[in-house]
């Protein structure tokens, strides 16, 4: 068969897929029709384009030909990719979670023709396996039940239904007290490694905002052991093969509780969350170590993750040539080609030996300090870093020829609004213009290309912008409008992020249960409309929304906004307290609400000192806007943010803290003492 439905899509995980012999449909009305007319169960396949087990999965069932003919006999085959359709993916995790304890990708869900489930998993063998029934058995069974047992089967997808309303069940509001971050604080800290950092044992994944949350809470108790498991988790991450030591960027998460085999695959969004995290580490402790996995990080996704048109890429795979890793690992015998005399020194820093320390090869890693190999070779620290430099360029150019892990080249918005973010947090940081001007390349792709009547697009491809956006599109890119906003006060940024909150209220918000709808009200209608309220490997749409309406808030006054940002808050803060692993992002989003917001407003950045000192200075709860010139400072003038404010011919900051303001102030001394 020459290809199937699916060669008319867009997304590299359905085209991985165009040609199986299994007769596979996008999510559509064409398919559920289908499904209808001719009375037929879904088999609905969910993953990604850089998921080793979806590969897997596919070469061993959907790649043989007897178990293809089966399913086009039986079913209505239904690929969906995950990062395109969050809202099919919520739904279809929580019946697999309620099915079977636990989730994952491939997700494999057989549905009625009216897209209620009735069997879940995730990754099946092809034969039975491993205690596992294998694929072509379900699928026999399964379309036997179809047949001969209807009833039991509707019974089933009934009770799934009943099941998965219940979990989007309405909280009890809370208080919003500071003893909620104090009980917070301690249950994530309970959960930390206390040897090599992060949260609980293998696998290990980076938790970006429960970091920021530590640091945050170690500020405002003044307790210095929340920052000193923070600072330790960033650095062993860093120095582990988590981190791409040669090329920068991170790893999707570790297999080991030593971030040292990492998943190989590489994501956008993680490379948009952890530089947040050693920007903020580099302004607590102005140690250069943090500034430069930030930096390699933001030149890593400009230099590989970067579209001609300005938006980001979403994601490499983790195999290259069919091997997992095979691209990023290394033999001592190899460097030492390329290396020549450095190569023993370069060896000893990261590691290589001739044994390896994964399957025979290895993988870079970074155990020892500069000053314990400087003086193994009597040479200064300085050169140490020079010589590791040097050699880290000449691998990296090798590694370039090698052949290249499958490139995501999908746009999504919610991802490139993170990356936004992150571009506007390292230019503060290091004054890179290269950086202000990713951010703000992004933001005018995402404007040109992904609005139509106001309303915003999820996904890009090829000149092929589709799919509403969902609630953590319009949140994400609302913050990073806010996060650019505060560094160039173009007013566009500020009155397209108000009218993109307002438009958030109208059509996602959820009165009876104060929280957001994570599908808009002109949305596709599924078996349910799902919420998310969890801050996992993404910030969730409602932490998020809570966080840019409290913004909003401060820059208009607008009162609408601040009170859905605390009835958000107020709904999910004692969950947050009891589960603090799921809720970092909320949690940041109350310790800023708990500690009044600090509004600093630069005017005229002429004088670099004071400017420098407050870019570089930990100040979670602030937020700063930097006026060049007066023409910007008149634009503004009607914000109440900005509103009795005017420019001088020298610097003046105005610091302002519960609706009352200081006086301009015009050395550094002064800011400090008024912080």
């Amino acid at each position: 068969m020459a290809g199937n439905n699916l060669i008319h899509e867009t997304s590299p995980y359905l085209l991985q897929h165009a040609d199986n012999p299994v007769d596979w449909y996008g999510w559509n009305d064409e398919a559920l029709k289908k499904a209808k007319d001719e009375n037929k169960p879904i088999f609905l396949s969910i993953g990604y384009s850089a998921c080793h087990w979806c590969h897997v999965m596919a070469h061993e069932s959907f790649e043989n030909n007897d178990v293809a003919e089966f399913m086009n006999e039986h079913f209505v085959n239904i690929k969906v990719d995950r990062e395109e359709r969050p809202d099919i993916d919520d739904i279809y995790q929580k019946v697999c979670q309620i099915a079977t304890g636990q989730g994952g990708w491939p997700l494999s869900i057989f549905l009625t023709p009216d897209q209620k489930p009735f069997y879940a998993g995730t990754y099946f063998p092809v034969l039975d396996s491993y205690g596992r029934p294998g694929f072509g058995s379900i699928c026999r069974q399964l379309a036997q039940a179809w047949k001969e047992k209807p009833k039991d089967v509707e019974k089933s997808a009934d009770s799934f239904l009943y099941a998965l309303q219940k979990t989007e069940k309405i909280t009890t509001p809370s208080k919003l007290e500071r003893t909620l971050l104090d009980e917070a604080a301690m249950n994530l800290f309970q959960l930390g490694d206390p040897t090599y950092g992060g949260f609980g044992s293998a696998p290990k994944f980076p938790n970006a905002a429960n970091i920021s949350f530590l640091f945050r809470y170690a500020k405002m108790a003044n307790l210095s052991k929340f920052n000193e498991f923070a600072l330790k988790t960033l650095k062993k991450m860093a120095k582990g093969g988590i981190f791409d030591q040669i090329g920068g960027g991170f790893h999707r998460y570790s297999t080991d509780t030593k971030w040292l085999v990492p998943h190989f695959e590489k994501m956008l969004y993680d490379n948009a969350l952890m530089p947040v995290n050693y920007c903020e580490a580099y302004q607590i402790t102005k140690d250069p170590f943090y500034l430069d996995v930030l930096q390699k990080t933001l030149d890593f996704v400009l230099r590989e993750m970067t579209s001609s048109e300005g938006g980001f890429y979403s994601a490499y795979d983790a195999d290259s040539e069919g091997v997992e890793g095979k691209f990023y690992v290394w033999t001592k015998h190899e460097i030492k080609k390329i290396l020549g005399d450095d190569a023993e020194l370069f060896c000893l820093y990261f590691d290589v030996t001739d044994g390896g320390n994964w399957e025979g090869n290895s993988i870079l890693c970074n155990n020892l300090n500069a000053s314990t190999i400087a003086f193994n070779f009597g040479i200064s620290e300085q050169k140490v870093h020079e010589i590791i430099d040097s050699c880290s360029k000449k691998l990296l150019e090798v590694r370039s020829k090698r052949v290249s892990p499958g490139l995501d080249d999908k746009i999504l918005v919610s991802w490139n609004s993170l990356m936004i973010t992150a571009f506007a947090k390292g230019y503060r940081v290091t004054n890179d213009i290269r950086y202000l001007n990713a951010a703000k390349n992004c933001i005018s792709f995402i404007e040109k290309n992904l609005f139509v009547d106001d309303n915003l697009l999820r996904t890009y491809k090829n000149g092929d912008a589709k799919i509403n956006g969902y609630l953590e599109d319009y949140s994400y890119f609302i913050n990073a409008l806010l996060d650019v906003f505060e560094i160039e006060p173009d007013q566009k940024y500020l009155k397209l992020g108000l009218k993109l909150g307002n438009h958030l209220i109208d059509h996602f918000w959820d009165s009876e249960n104060n929280s957001f709808f994570m599908t808009s009200d002109n949305h596709e209608k599924l078996i349910i409309r799902p919420k998310s309220n969890y801050d996992l490997s993404l910030p969730s749409g409602n932490s998020v929304s809570s966080f840019v309406l409290l913004r909003l808030y401060h820059l208009s006054q607008e009162q609408s906004f601040l009170d859905i940002s605390i009835k958000i808050m107020e709904s999910q803060a004692q969950m947050a307290a009891e589960n603090p692993f799921g809720f970092g992002y909320l949690l940041n989003t109350l310790s800023v609400y708990l500690e009044k917001p600090i509004e600093i407003t630069i005017i005229n950045s002429e004088n670099s000192e004071i400017c420098t000192s407050l870019f570089t200075s930990y100040l979670p709860s602030s937020f700063m806007v930097t006026i060049k010139n007066s023409e910007q400072l008149n634009a503004l003038s009607d914000y109440p943010f900005f509103s009795g404010k005017s420019f001088e011919d020298q610097t003046s900051v105005f610091i302002c803290k519960n609706f009352s303001c200081s006086l301009p102030l015009h050395t550094l001394d002064e800011v400090n003492s008024e912080l």
